[in-house]
C-alpha cells in the first residue's frame, strides 16, 4: 500500500503513511468563525467534507479554530487518540476526546510500531509561547514528512537530518499595522533551506473556501507557488513545488533521503 498525502482544504490533510490514517487540522464542516465573531472573519466551505471512515489520530498543531475547528471536533468520534499542542489539548478535551496527548517541542509519541510524531516549536502566539510543528517519521522507511502551516520554521531544523516532505504556506497573508499573520514565501524559502525537503506542499491557501467580515476586507496576500519557485531557483534549491487541488491525493513515490545517505 501506497503512502499518500491528501489535502482537505485550507490547513486540513489526512495522512495515510504506513497503513495508518492521521487527520490533521480538521475543518470539515460548518462555517470558520473565531470566538463567535462571524462579524470579524468567516469561512465559509462551498460544501462539508465527508469525515474519513479510518482515523488513527488526530493531529492538532494549534488551539485555534482554524486548526482546532469546533464544529468539527464536535462530530467525530470522541474514542480517536489525539496528539496536540497545549492550546489544541486543551480544545480537545473540552470537546469530550478521551485520549489526548499533549507533546510540547522535543517530545515525540509513536503511533504503533510504524510512525513517529515529533513535536518541533511552531508559531508563535505571544511573546512567550509558541504553538506547535511536527515530523512524521515513517519508521520503516525513513520517509519524513514536516507540517507547520503559518510559516514559522524553527532554527533546530538545520542540525535535524533532512525531511522529504515540508507542508508550510507559500502565500503571505497580511493585516495593516500588524503584520504577516501567515509567513508565506519568506518561510518557505527558509524553510527549503534549512531542512532541503524533495517536496514543498502549500497549506494554508483557501482552495475552495470563501472568506467574509472585517478582516477578510484588509488582508493583503502576496507571494505564491510561482514566486516560491523563483526564490528555490535563485538560491539554487533542487526542492520541487506541488500545488495540489483541494481533496487531491498525492502519492509520495520518492525515495526517502534517509535511504540515500
Amino acid at each position: 500500500m501506497s503512502d499518500t498525502i491528501t489535502w482537505l482544504d485550507v490547513n486540513s490533510w489526512q495522512f495515510s503513511l504506513a497503513g495508518r490514517s492521521i487527520l490533521v487540522d480538521p475543518w470539515l464542516v460548518g462555517d470558520l468563525v473565531f470566538g463567535n465573531a462571524s462579524w470579524l472573519i468567516r469561512g465559509v466551505r462551498p460544501q462539508p467534507v465527508a469525515i474519513p471512515q479510518q482515523i488513527d489520530l488526530l493531529l492538532l498543531s494549534q488551539g485555534l479554530a482554524d486548526h482546532a475547528h469546533p464544529e468539527t471536533l464536535a462530530v467525530l468520534d470522541k474514542s480517536i487518540p489525539v496528539v496536540a499542542s497545549a492550546d489544541g489539548a486543551k480544545v480537545a478535551k473540552a470537546k469530550g476526546f478521551t485520549n489526548v496527548i499533549h507533546l510540547a517541542p522535543g517530545q515525540s509519541h509513536r503511533l504503533g510500531d510504524d510512525l513517529l510524531i515529533e513535536a518541533l516549536p511552531g508559531a508563535p502566539v505571544g511573546p512567550l509561547a509558541k504553538e506547535n510543528a511536527y515530523i512524521v517519521t515513517v519508521l520503516t522507511t525513513g520517509l519524513r514528512i514536516y507540517y507547520e502551516p503559518h510559516g514559522y520554521p524553527d532554527a533546530e531544523l538545520e542540525s535535524r537530518p533532512p525531511v522529504d516532505v515540508a507542508i508550510t504556506p507559500l502565500v503571505s497573508l497580511t493585516l495593516p499595522l500588524l503584520g504577516p499573520v501567515i509567513r508565506g514565501g519568506e518561510g518557505a524559502l527558509e524553510l527549503a533551506q534549512t531542512s532541503k525537503p524533495q517536496w514543498l506542499l502549500p497549506t494554508a491557501d483557501g482552495g475552495d473556501v470563501t472568506y467574509d467580515g472585517l478582516i477578510a476586507k484588509f488582508l493583503s496576500a502576496t507571494g505564491g507557488a510561482a514566486v516560491v519557485r523563483s526564490q528555490l531557483a535563485q538560491a539554487n534549491l533542487t526542492t520541487e513545488v506541488k500545488s495540489l487541488r483541494p481533496m487531491e491525493t498525492l502519492t509520495l513515490d520518492l525515495i526517502p533521503q534517509a535511504m540515500a545517505v
